[in-house]
């Protein structure tokens, strides 16, 4: 059994200010050790389920937020960018089953630190008409491979947002939003024994889980966050404007609009 663990940082137990997602920030080197420990709880729990192989995808900014010596020697490190795949990738290489650990809410929520992959750029990002945060997105893509979400962790406007999506998986509170930049959270250590309890569980009973699918094309919609940042997405010929601030685009897999949603992502630097 072959597992992929895709790790963000905002749902992280302990996480609740952009200074600790933010590399520079003397509480983003504590923060990225929260998250380190989280994974290594997944890792854990996964092996305690019978894995006989674990990826660990940093999933956040840069994808190089987790030191590899703190990581559990028995998986085997995803990192860096640019990559095809992003916060999934990893899942085409004969995975059986997908955690998603300190996933938080899509933008505009009312989760900690909600946003959805890029909060300068996007205000909400839309496939075939849904709104979806990254953990929709990215699921959708592990869907696309034929891959189950069967495990996530995070605050609970990210587990109310995403349970319709996920009806068969294993949810793990690690805090409760009570503001964008507040919440009342588990401590480290419960939040590692209920990530490493709940990912066991949910291997355990992986062959219940749904795969969550989206049947190409995928018509994307994105709301920007100003009409600067359309003007420049629509620099691109494929994008369509529909307002001052929607544009939208078609592509014909999930992994290609993906990719193409990155790309818009990383374009949206040259408005800095």
């Amino acid at each position: 059994m072959k597992i992929l663990i895709s790790t963000d940082i905002e749902g992280v137990a302990g996480v609740f200010h952009p200074e600790q997602v933010r590399a520079g920030n003397p509480e983003y080197e504590r923060a990225r050790l929260l998250m380190a420990h989280e994974a290594n709880a997944a890792i854990a729990g996964a092996f305690d389920a019978g894995a006989t192989d674990v990826l660990v995808n940093d999933s956040h900014g840069g994808f190089r937020n987790m030191p590899p010596d703190v990581l559990d020697a028995r998986a085997q490190a995803v990192m860096g960018k640019p990559r095809y795949l992003g916060m999934m990738a990893g899942v085409d290489d004969g995975v059986d089953a997908v955690c998603l650990i300190g996933y938080h809410s899509r933008a505009q929520g009312r989760g900690i630190l909600a946003h959805t992959i890029n909060s300068f750029a996007f205000a909400g990002v839309y496939f075939n008409g849904q709104e979806l945060g990254e953990a929709g997105i990215y699921g959708a893509l592990a869907g696309e491979f034929g891959v189950p979400v069967v495990m996530a962790s995070g605050d609970d406007v990210f587990i109310e947002e995403h349970r319709p999506l996920f009806p068969h998986a294993t949810f793990v509170q690690t805090k409760r939003a009570t503001g964008q930049t507040s919440g009342i959270s588990l401590s480290p250590a419960q939040a590692c024994s209920a990530i490493r309890a709940g990912v066991a569980q949910a291997l355990a009973v992986r062959a219940q889980a749904s795969v969550f699918v989206l049947p190409g094309p995928i018509h994307v919609r994105i709301q920007t966050t100003s009409p600067a940042m359309a003007d420049l997405f629509c620099q691109w010929p494929l994008l369509q404007r529909l307002d001052g601030v929607q544009v939208a685009f078609e592509a014909d897999t999930v992994q290609s609009a993906v990719r193409m949603t990155n790309c818009l992502s990383a374009m949206s630097s040259m408005l800095r």
